[in-house]
């Protein structure tokens, strides 16, 4: 987690409406320099500021677009607020020009399943899993695989060493894609195996749909386990050898509160409905377990939520397994539908990193593009200082080139055009 200074207390003191009356403010101020980002698990008075609302991969993409249209209009876009978390920040920074400086108002907001992947980890654990599969007299091939949920370092590293990214809509396409030999074709009895980062349950169900058997033919590597002396992070020489996917010990910290019991509880109710009253279906996204995806009517990416329940039949009920602001948001959406809508958990499955995108973040990082104070002697609502450009994420250029390799082989191969190099 990286660090944040605390706000002035101002901020915290102004109203609901304040601060929304304050943001638009600047927003105007700023024009067309401006690009704000909004993730789908934001709060709801965060979303309302954004220009775009998406996931973290087709923001990033929406932004380079924005960007390059506005410039043939003659606009330069200088700055880029991303309302999400550190890695999605990073991401718009590498899909966009030198001159845009990208910005997260909180710089604490990460993410817990990014951070599990660490680059020193991830290096060490690459030596060690190919030492130990050469003492075997092994000599296939492993490709690595990041979920877009992930650090540029570990980016980078998956692009330095013939991988690709996935996102939970394309993780499918990016697997077969690797295990026909990635950048070079399979050849006729060649063996290869997929090291997948960082989410263990996104990879564990992918591996299932492509086939393979998880419970055979897949292993966990878990760095903590390493580091405490185990040689190949839990796992056996033997579990590595059989594997053809060894899925890092990572996961999400909202998806993994969906369990199998909260689908047997659904699953309970459905049965003891009077005949023709319609069932409860569950909607989960791969994040979660696959005993949780095993159980669900359906899995797919926040995308594919989105639209299902945009799709589905006045009259429909629906259990979804995700992060409760989308899940709110989109209830709240479908009610005019008559179509009814609620969580698969009763707890608050709540993306906390998330959560501290608020307002008053948003209004620091906006006062200071626009040159107002934030001290007693100049209130926050009048102008006369310099331009602060806060918060600004930005990633080393080495660490960008090979990022990009990795998100332009998953693009080429899953029909979403290429990214600058």
């Amino acid at each position: 987690m990286l660090w944040q200074p605390s706000l002035p207390d101002q901020y915290h003191a102004l109203s609901d409406e304040q601060l929304n009356t304050l943001i638009e403010q600047r927003r105007a101020q700023l024009g067309d320099e401006l690009v704000i980002l909004g993730h789908h698990y934001q709060m709801d008075e965060v979303v309302r500021h954004a220009d775009f609302l998406g996931d973290s991969l087709k923001l990033s993409q929406l932004a380079s677009s924005v960007v390059e249209d506005r410039a043939k209009a003659g606009t330069a876009v200088k700055y880029i607020i991303f309302c999400g978390v550190h890695f999605m920040a990073e991401t718009a920074d590498m899909l966009t020009p030198d001159s845009v400086q990208v910005i997260l108002p909180d710089m604490s907001a990460g993410c817990s399943m990014a951070d599990m992947a660490d680059y020193d980890q991830t290096v060490e654990a690459w030596e060690l899993i190919h030492e130990s599969l050469k003492s075997q007299g092994w000599e296939g091939r492993i490709i690595p695989i990041t979920y877009v949920n992930s650090t540029a370092a570990i980016k980078a590293f998956v692009g330095q060493h013939g991988g690709a990214c996935c996102t939970s809509s394309n993780a499918g396409q990016v697997f077969e894609w690797a295990m026909n030999g990635g950048t070079e074709p399979r050849k006729p009895g060649e063996d290869i195996k997929i090291l997948f980062l960082p989410d263990q349950h996104l990879g564990r169900n992918t591996a299932a749909a492509h086939g393979i058997d998880v419970e055979a033919n897949t292993c966990v590597y878990d760095p903590r386990l390493t580091a405490q002396g185990e040689p190949f992070g839990g796992a056996s020489a033997q579990e590595l050898y059989d594997a053809a996917t060894i899925l890092w010990a990572g996961h999400c910290s909202v998806h993994k509160l969906f369990r199998p019991e909260h689908c047997a509880e659904i699953h309970s109710a459905n049965a003891a409905l009077p005949a023709g009253e319609e069932p409860t279906q569950i909607l989960v996204h791969p994040e979660c377990c696959k005993e949780v995806v095993d159980l669900a009517d359906y899995a797919g990416s926040t995308e594919y939520i989105i639209n299902t329940l945009r799709d589905a039949p006045a009259g429909s009920k629906w259990a979804i397994g995700t992060e409760v602001h989308l899940v709110n948001r989109m209830a709240n959406e479908m009610k005019a539908k008559g179509v009814h809508v609620r969580m698969l958990s009763d707890c608050q499955c709540l993306c906390t990193t998330m959560y501290r995108i608020d307002e008053p973040h948003l209004l620091w990082v906006l006062d200071g593009l626009c040159g107002i104070g934030t001290t007693k002697d100049a209130p926050i609502d009048q102008p006369g200082g310099e331009i602060k450009v806060r918060n600004v994420v930005s990633v080393h250029p080495k660490a960008t080139k090979l990022a990009l390799l990795a998100l332009n082989r998953m693009l080429e191969h899953t029909g979403g055009g290429a990214v600058k190099a």
